[in-house]
């Protein structure tokens, strides 16, 4: 028997309406999935010995819910659903399957989540060398196309004004998301100015936008846009003054104090506007090098966000970026290693290190890193190379994947305490490295492994000319 757990707290307009949503994860990560509903409250829903899992949902709001094991994913949750659901974490988005009332509805979403995926790899590739006019021609049939998918699926049987706004929502902003990440591909950072050129009509989807649609929150393609529309309105501000042949840098405080002032006067849904406000200024924060307009935006963004839980994310986080100044040394970080003993970070540096991450929801990203290493490890046999798992599974997860991987366990580590870690060091991307001399003291704390001046900072670090 499946155990049934209950919770979520938002109030369905029927109070007789009820949510199953169950399933069975194959190859588990660790011994639970999270499901969160539309206003972020979240449950803990245990596997049994059979990797499976329920929940009942009494007092919910119908929305796209996320439910997370490792990865995460989205399912539309509506009144008297009974949704099953099937994933093998080798291949997560692949392998997943929905069954039972409510299915049809999030396998035809989940179909094309994994098209939209496709087709970001082909427009990301082709976007750069295609005039506007053909940019819009080829964007356009691809819309239509789906649109057409989505008329045809609706027309064999009724689905609810929820799914269809969804689905049509999935469409159109995953095409208006190309169109405002299209002049930086086209015209990049050195010429970004002539965005202004662009066709007069080429925004004119702009008027249709939805600020805020809580029925579109934790849709990828709308958060998506969002992020990259705000990045598109800044520019206006950013070359207000500027001459005709400045390159544009994206850690300029002018353009991130816009993208904050924008978010503020354009959105007024909290839960939309305090998820951008955080996220654009903690990007800003992890990459400027600036410690006064790293605290003007902090404080632009404490001033306009009203969620106490992200205020709280950021002000550490603005604690952490000042505490990893190039000669600082790091703070105490325990990892376990393969043989399970604990060691602090800062006891493991003996000689010149290079700290690189790795997870395994970025299996790409994983392999890469390593082999980069290797071939870093021949030509620097001076520089120590520790590796540091991130993610918050089980222990007996992390160690299997050395065989799956073919890694070699040496110099290899978990954070006993991710979490804490990660907000100590200021992680966000496990494409971050760092780079700390013999006696333990930051070179660089933002190095990017696949950088190509990467080996000119292990160069000098080594003192290798």
């Amino acid at each position: 028997m499946l155990s049934i757990v209950f919770g979520c707290n938002d109030m369905s307009k029927d109070e007789d309406a009820y949510v199953y949503f169950g399933g069975e994860i194959i190859n588990p990560n660790n011994d639970y999935v999270i499901l969160s509903s539309p206003d972020e409250t979240s449950d803990t829903l245990y596997l049994n010995d059979q990797n499976r899992f329920i929940i009942k949902l009494t007092d919910f709001k119908p929305g796209l819910y996320t439910f997370i094991h490792g990865e995460n994913q989205r399912v539309l949750l509506e009144a008297n659903d009974s949704i099953m659901v099937r994933l093998n974490t080798v291949d997560f988005d692949e392998s997943l399957v929905f069954t039972g009332n409510g299915a049809r509805k999030n396998n035809f979403l989940i179909s094309a989540y994994l098209e939209n995926e496709d087709d970001n790899k082909r427009v990301m590739r082709n976007m750069w060398d295609m005039e506007p006019t053909i940019f819009e021609t080829t964007l356009n049939k691809d819309r239509d196309r789906k649109l057409k998918a989505l008329k045809e699926f609706t027309f064999e049987k009724e689905y609810s004004d929820l799914f269809k706004s969804i689905a049509e929502s999935n469409i159109n902003y995953d095409y208006y998301y190309y169109k405002e990440l299209y002049p930086f591909s086209y015209y990049g950072y050195n010429n970004l100015i002539h965005y202004k050129d662009l066709p007069e009509d080429f925004y004119n989807y702009r008027s249709k936008v939805d600020y805020n649609n809580e029925d579109l929150i934790g849709l990828f393609p709308y958060t998506k846009f969002l992020f990259n529309h705000f990045n598109n309105l800044a520019l206006e501000k950013y070359y207000e003054n500027a001459s005709h042949n400045v390159i544009f840098d994206k850690k300029s405080a002018v353009y991130n104090l816009e993208k904050l002032r924008l978010m503020d006067s354009l959105i007024s849904n909290p839960t939309i506007k305090n998820h951008l406000l955080k996220f654009t200024a903690r990007d800003f924060i992890l990459l400027s090098e600036d410690s006064s307009e790293i605290k003007e935006v902090y404080k632009s963004y404490a001033e306009k966000s009203t969620d106490a839980e992200d205020k709280t994310y950021i002000k550490t986080l603005v604690e952490s970026v000042g505490k990893l100044k190039p000669g600082n040394a790091l703070p105490y970080i325990n990892l376990l290693a393969f043989d399970n003993s604990q060691t602090a970070l800062s006891d493991l540096i003996k000689k010149p290190t290079v700290v690189y991450f790795w997870s395994s929801n970025l299996p790409v990203l994983l392999r890469n890193s390593h082999y980069k290493v290797n071939l870093l490890k021949a030509k620097y046999p001076n520089v120590t190379f520790l590796a540091i798992n991130i993610n918050d599974d089980d222990i007996e997860h992390w160690k299997g994947l050395f065989t799956k991987y073919r890694l070699d366990t040496d110099n290899e580590y978990h954070f006993v305490n991710p979490t804490e870690a990660m907000n100590q060091l200021a992680i966000s991307s496990v494409n971050r490295s760092i780079l700390l001399d013999a006696d333990g003291k930051i070179i660089n704390s933002n190095a990017l492994l696949f950088a190509s001046e990467f080996e000119e900072q292990l160069d000098l670090l080594t003192h290798k000319k």
